[in-house]
């Protein structure tokens, strides 16, 4: 029990000199990387930058002792800091006290309602949040995020919770840009464009190895940072208009509670879900993707105990919400990090960088960590799924266009909650009218297939039918319907079977239907029987009494009920339905 909550206990009794060191290496190259995203989600969140620094601090030690991912790097990430200055931004005005105190609030309550799903074994519940829906929130959130950041690239004001209040926002204050700030903004874009796909190449062909040329390549938004910051300087830009990230308090937070009113927890419960579950979907695929490279295993209920902790920490560290990133934790991946260990480095490395560097960073653009943002999130907009969604799905990509549309005009609490709805409206309408099937035999087995697809052979006066969804309240009614249009529509049936094979769950409002079924065609002379019932709902179904009632038997097979049913070759000596199924 305990090895479990602190999955720790595990890995840490292996730990050698060996492990220290690829942990310690990983940690350098993710410190790197996680300072400037840092700062750049901080502002994103609508925050002061020293709070993502904060952010990247406590949550990783805590997720070293609750973690069942080797690799994972847990942080400040672009969907979660839109997520939060969407909600707090509906609650406080940017750049006040109460502003950062219910990001801060909003973290605690997220962490601890994780947490809690956690302890109660319902990670299932992040399922609700299908792919495609997940996929659309990612890319309408990413344009939402670059669109924003464009008030920093080009030096204006540019407000609103959706695209389009944004879009008019810009073009009112567009005449208004700063050319200074968008030519350091835009020479920062390209280079770290440049950088992200060419700078790993040219370095691998000037003989440095490949592994050390991707890791080097991580490093380009600390050379934009200290370029961009010695051009201000330099040049005095700062005093033409240029806005830079100013004072950056040093020194480590100091550990505290928000301050937590009902009314605050009340209008911050459902904000709080979302940011919670979306962390968690994505942190899930993240560390299960990088899991199963090197065989190792998640489990998805800790994994939400140890982001609910990661975000307590936070919470109590004066951050806001976050959750595992995907960049940084492949940077992890692929830099040798062995165990969670490499977290707590990469949290000193942080810290060290808190309470000593800061002062450096005065000068930092805030155009350059625009460009960083924007390069972020380009690579979260996912056409290809888009397009392979259309294709393969059309219901899909309904849901997936609401929840895109949703999020892009209305927000993102709205758009989410658009595509989990949509998802679950379509798939009521999916099951509620699922595929029936009349089926026969292919000559020369014993296999069933549907008539209209395969050429099979089919018994007179017996009709096979076979239903290919669980039964329960929305298309009971619809299997009702179908077997009386199937027997109406020949008078000759004397026996109807129902193939069972993808039935596994029968609800009380089914079972009525069964019954009925059975007592309309009992009436009308014909008898019900069912074949290859699953154990566990033929077991549900004998704790009353409609097996008694039942018109007909229960078969092990099709073929054996087919056989039966046409009086030649049938099995009697076993007519029921193996309890071991």
């Amino acid at each position: 029990m305990v090895t479990r909550y602190l999955p720790i206990l595990t890995w840490a009794r292996k730990y050698n000199r060996e492990t220290f060191s690829a942990d310690l290496v990983a940690a350098l190259i993710v410190t790197i990387m996680l300072i400037p995203q840092s700062l750049a989600y901080a502002l994103l969140a609508g925050l002061p930058p020293e709070v993502g620094l904060y952010a990247s601090i406590a949550p990783l030690l805590v997720y070293t002792l609750f973690g069942t991912s080797m690799t994972l790097a847990v942080g400040p990430v672009a969907v979660a800091s839109l997520m939060t200055a969407s909600a707090v931004g509906e609650i406080a005005a940017r750049g006040t006290p109460e502003y950062l105190g219910t990001a801060i609030a909003l973290a605690l309550i997220s962490g601890l309602m994780l947490i809690a799903m956690g302890i109660a074994r319902l990670g299932f519940l992040a399922n609700f949040l299908s792919h495609p829906v997940i996929s659309g929130f990612i890319t309408a959130s990413a344009v939402l995020i670059a669109f924003g950041q464009l008030k920093n690239i080009l030096g204006i004001q540019i407000e609103g919770h959706n695209l389009v209040e944004q879009v008019l926002d810009l073009s009112t204050n567009l005449p208004e840009a700063d050319f200074t700030t968008f030519l350091i903004g835009v020479s920062v874009f390209a280079f770290l464009v440049w950088a992200r796909r060419s700078l790993a190449p040219l370095l691998t062909r000037t003989g440095v190895s490949a592994p050390l040329s991707g890791s080097l390549s991580k490093a380009a938004p600390v050379v934009a940072v200290i370029a961009s910051t010695l051009a201000v300087v330099v040049l005095g830009q700062h005093a033409q208009g240029v806005a830079i990230v100013g004072d950056i308090p040093r020194g480590l937070p100091r550990p505290a509670l928000p301050n937590l009113d009902l009314e605050l927890m009340n209008t911050l419960l459902f904000p709080a879900l979302m940011i919670g579950v979306v962390g968690y979907v994505e942190t899930i695929s993240v560390a299960q993707t990088l899991a199963a490279k090197r065989r190792q295993r998640i489990d998805p209920d800790q994994e939400l105990i140890a982001l609910g902790a990661a975000n307590v920490g936070s919470a109590i560290s004066g951050g806001f919400p976050v959750t595992g990133g995907f960049s940084r934790s492949v940077v992890n991946f692929d830099a040798g990090a062995k165990t969670p260990a490499a977290g707590t480095f990469t949290a000193i490395g942080i810290a060290l960088a808190t309470a000593f560097f800061t002062p450096f960073l005065f000068f930092l653009p805030k155009a350059t960590l625009a460009a960083t943002i924007i390069v972020a999130v380009l690579s979260l907009i996912d056409i290809e799924t888009i397009r392979r969604t259309w294709g393969y799905s059309k219901s899909d990509f309904t849901a997936m266009l609401g929840t895109i549309i949703g999020t892009l005009a209305m927000g993102v609490e709205i758009g989410i909650a658009i595509g989990v709805m949509a998802s679950l409206a379509l798939f009521l309408s999916r099951t509620a009218r699922p595929h029936v099937a009349i089926v026969g035999r292919i000559p020369g087995s014993e296999h069933y297939r549907n008539v209209k697809r395969h050429q099979v052979e089919t018994t007179p006066g017996l009709l096979s039918i076979r239903v290919d969804e669980s039964l329960y309240f929305p298309n009971a009614k619809y299997l009702e319907d179908a077997v009386n249009a199937a027997v109406s529509a020949d008078p000759n049936i004397r026996n109807v079977v129902l193939m069972c094979t993808a039935i596994n769950y029968i609800d009380s409002s089914a079972l009525e239907s069964l019954e009925q079924i059975n007592l309309r065609l009992e009436d009308a002379g014909i008898k019900l029987h069912l074949s290859e019932v699953k154990g566990p709902v033929l077991d549900r179904l004998e704790r009353v009494d409609f097996l008694t009632n039942l018109s007909g038997k229960i078969f092990l097979s099709q073929y054996q009920a087919d056989r039966y049913c046409i009086g030649s070759n049938a099995d009697t000596s076993q007519p029921s339905q193996s309890r071991n199924r």
